[in-house]
C-alpha cells in the first residue's frame, strides 16, 4: 500500500471523506532541504491533502496531516474549507517548480513540495476539484433562489384585498432578493501553469505521475547510497583503529624487551 493509499484509509475514510490528491511538504526556506528521512526523535514528514465528503451537500476540504519520526501512522493538524482558501499560487507560472502557497483566511503558508511533479498534480487536481465544486454550488444557489421566486409568485397569487403588494413594489422585492445573495469570493489560481488550470488534462497527470514515481524512485537509490557509504565510513574507522591498536601493542611489546635485555 502506498502513502496516499495508506492516509486515505487511516485518516480520511473514518470521518466519511474521499480523499483527491495528497503532496509530502515542508517549509520553503532559503536552502533547500533533502528529502530523504533522516530518522530522527523529532522529525516528522508533513503531506498537505484534498478531500471531499461523501454526505451532501459535498464540501472540499485541505488538510494537514503528519506522521512522526518512528511511527507509522497519521495524524490529522489542521483543516480548512476551500471556501476558506482565498489563493494558491504557483509561484513560476514559465516552469514546473516544487514551491507554491496557500493563502486562507487566517494563514498563508509557504511550502516545497519534494519535487515539481508532486506540486503540478497537486495544483491541477485541486484547480479541477475546485472548478466542481465552486460550480455545483452557484448551481445549488440557482435553485434556491428559483424556488423563491415560485415561492412567491405563489403567495401573490393566493392573496387578495387592499393589502396587497403592486407588481412593481413585488418585481422590485424580488430584485432586492435576489441582490442579497452575493456569490461567495471562489479560490484564486495565479502564478500557474496553463497546461495546471486547462481543460486538457488527462494526459499532463499522466506525465507527472510517472515523474513523481521516478523522483521517488531516484530518492530512494540516493538514501540506500548514503546508508552504504555510511556503513562503510563505520567499517573503515573500525578497521583503522585496530591496526593502529596492534601496531601501538607491537611497538609497546618490542621496547619492554629491548628494556629488559
Amino acid at each position: 500500500m502506498n502513502i496516499q493509499s495508506a492516509i486515505n484509509k487511516e485518516v480520511f475514510i473514518p470521518c466519511d471523506e474521499r480523499m483527491l490528491v495528497a503532496v509530502e511538504v515542508r517549509r520553503r526556506k532559503r536552502k533547500r532541504l533533502s528529502f530523504l528521512p533522516t530518522g530522527a526523535k523529532g522529525d516528522y514528514t508533513t503531506f498537505i491533502c484534498v478531500s471531499v465528503t461523501n454526505t451532501r451537500p459535498h464540501q472540499l476540504l485541505i488538510t494537514k496531516v503528519k506522521r512522526f519520526g518512528g511511527s507509522s501512522t497519521f495524524t490529522r493538524r489542521s483543516q480548512w474549507t476551500v471556501d476558506q482558501l482565498r489563493q494558491v499560487n504557483g509561484i513560476n507560472p514559465n516552469k514546473d517548480s516544487p514551491e507554491f502557497n496557500l493563502v486562507f483566511d487566517n494563514a498563508v503558508d509557504l511550502w516545497l513540495a519534494s519535487s515539481s511533479a508532486e506540486k503540478c498534480i497537486f495544483v491541477q487536481i485541486l484547480y479541477h476539484a475546485c472548478q466542481i465544486y465552486w460550480e455545483g454550488k452557484a448551481g445549488s444557489l440557482g435553485k434556491v433562489s428559483h424556488q423563491r421566486r415560485v415561492s412567491q409568485g405563489d403567495h401573490h397569487e393566493v392573496a387578495a384585498g387592499p393589502g396587497d403588494c403592486s407588481p412593481g413594489s413585488t418585481s422590485r422585492a424580488l430584485q432586492a432578493r435576489q441582490k442579497s445573495y452575493i456569490p461567495a469570493r471562489q479560490t484564486e489560481f495565479i502564478n500557474c501553469q496553463s497546461k495546471l488550470t486547462g481543460d486538457a488534462c488527462t494526459m499532463n497527470l499522466i506525465i507527472y505521475r510517472c515523474k513523481a514515481f521516478l523522483n521517488r524512485m531516484q530518492n530512494i537509490m540516493v538514501a540506500k547510497q548514503r546508508r552504504s557509504q555510511v556503513q562503510g565510513k563505520a567499517v573503515i574507522k573500525w578497521v583503522l583503529k585496530g591496526a593502529l591498536n596492534d601496531s601501538y601493542g607491537e611497538k609497546l611489546s618490542m621496547s619492554e624487551d629491548n628494556y629488559l635485555f
